[in-house]
């Protein structure tokens, strides 16, 4: 594998390309016309413009991709995350292009993209799952029916869902229809697709994740677990690993579990399975996520490996020189999604232009960073900015380390989640890791916040007026 093209753009084409850097393969950057003078692009080695600025004219399509590909005798193609990361149709093409997509084969993405085909996959694997059941429906007298057996509250999600899209708690049952119908409304909008399914509600569940990486030759191996519970619309927020819950035992359950819905769908490179996980350490499988997750670096910090290398290799039909035995969790790493969104205002978008961009550095921090100074922020897009990482020997320290890296961190022009990042390390429920995914609902209130930012502020403002004093004084002093 000689050329790579990155069918992505900001800091996950970034991140990627450093490692093929690394291993000495040339690099295609894609980009629409908003993103011409973007850092990806200047990045690799080659460029193409692929179409305008809504992603439907651009990163999603997949034929001009390809195109692109073949023009430019490119070897393999990484997706990255979102857009067509874990779209099979465009792993079929690149297939039957003989391009390399590094990442699973189209029929494991196919499976594991349909909640009910993932259930219906891991049956035979003895894999504990919600109470509830694995078809789809739309009759409410049946949902009706359901819903009593398993008994309320129960969650109505959509099959080929994802992020909290298409989702609904459902408390009593005279609320079942309407939350039904929005349900399967939100699904067949987002998705195309109005199947929803009908699940337990677990309460006060966290949100825990096994990274596996498979090769062609039949080995599965699992790089420990995510915590991945702060989370805003269901979106995840704060990632760190290792979580503060489990014990040895039941990582080693979960990991195992994690390598059984692997070869559930025969799968191929590196894929996430997620868990939840109850108030008495149950764990339920989830979903499966076929391809690099948002939230790798924390694995590759804590278990010292490169996770894109690995895919890489993988897709090259290398056989992991890994063994489940020498992986080892050193240390712990946290990460904060820098998102240009504004925490005083229900998390809204704050496009606008990087009037100052100024990223913290020093041992134990790591950004995976998209932008620059004087970018503007595209309407487009995932609002996501960088990733900010930071790692320590224990838990402690990686949250001092990250509170230390938030406040290095200079953005003016637009909100950003920086603050809200502070506001949750400083928070005794996660400082103690007594906290679930209602933690956003349960604890952050916006005014807390902006008293903090402003106490911030008068602190900042005092220094800088007894620092001016000193200065003057010393500026006064005569000379002998």
């Amino acid at each position: 594998m000689k050329k790579i093209l990155v069918a992505n753009r900001g800091e996950i084409a970034i991140r990627v390309m450093k490692t093929a850097k690394k291993m000495g393969i040339k690099t295609v950057a894609v980009f629409s016309k908003v993103d011409r003078s973007a850092p990806h692009v200047k990045y690799a080695d080659e460029a193409v413009c692929i179409g305008e600025a809504p992603s439907n004219q651009s990163y999603l399509k997949g034929d001009k991709i390809i195109e692109v590909a073949n023009r430019l005798n490119v070897d393999g193609i990484h997706p990255g995350y979102g857009f067509l990361s874990e779209n099979a149709d465009f792993a079929e093409l690149c297939e039957k292009n003989n391009i390399t997509f590094i990442g699973p084969r189209s029929k494991a993405i196919q499976i594991m993209g349909s909640k009910l085909a993932a259930k219906e996959a891991v049956k035979a694997y003895d894999i504990p799952m919600v109470p509830g059941i694995d078809e789809a429906v739309t009759d409410i007298t049946k949902a009706k029916t359901i819903a009593k057996e398993i008994g309320f509250p129960i969650l109505i999600k959509a099959s080929a869902g994802g992020g909290g899209k298409g989702m609904r708690i459902v408390e009593k049952e005279k609320d079942l229809e309407s939350q039904m119908n929005r349900a399967i409304s939100e699904a067949t909008s987002a998705f195309g697709d109005g199947s929803v399914f009908i699940e337990k509600y677990v309460s006060s569940p966290r949100h825990i994740e096994i990274q596996i990486m498979a090769d062609s030759h039949g080995n599965i191996l699992h790089f420990f677990e995510r915590e991945c519970s702060i989370q805003r619309r269901h979106q995840k927020v704060v990632e760190e690993a290792p979580s503060s819950v489990l014990t040895p035992e039941l990582r080693e359950k979960m990991g195992q579990a994690a390598i059984k819905v692997a070869r559930s769908c025969d799968y191929l490179g590196a894929g996430t399975v997620e868990f939840l996980l109850d108030a008495d350490l149950n764990f339920y499988f989830l979903e499966m996520n076929t391809r690099l997750q948002v939230e790798h670096p924390v694995t590759e910090i804590i278990s010292g490996v490169d996770l894109v290398e690995l895919q890489i290799k993988v897709a090259r039909g290398e056989e992991l020189d890994i063994k489940q035995e020498d992986l080892k969790i050193s240390g712990h790493a946290l990460e904060l999604r820098v998102y240009a969104e504004d925490p005083l205002n229900d998390f809204l978008p704050s496009v606008g232009h990087l009037d100052v961009y100024q990223l913290p550095n020093g041992k134990g921090i790591r950004v995976d960073n998209g932008y620059e100074e004087g970018m503007e922020i595209p309407i487009y897009y995932d609002p996501m900015l960088s990733k900010l990482i930071t790692y320590g020997k224990t838990r402690q320290e990686a949250i001092t380390l990250m509170k230390m890296a938030i406040d290095n961190y200079k953005v003016e022009g637009v909100e950003t989640t920086l603050a809200f990042g502070k506001y949750v390390c400083d928070h005794e429920a996660f400082t103690t890791g007594n906290f679930d995914t209602h933690f956003v609902k349960n604890y952050y209130a916006p005014e807390i916040l902006q008293q903090n930012i402003e106490a911030e502020a008068q602190i900042a403002a005092f220094v800088a007026v007894k620092q001016y004093l000193k200065d003057q004084k010393n500026l006064r002093l005569p000379i002998n």
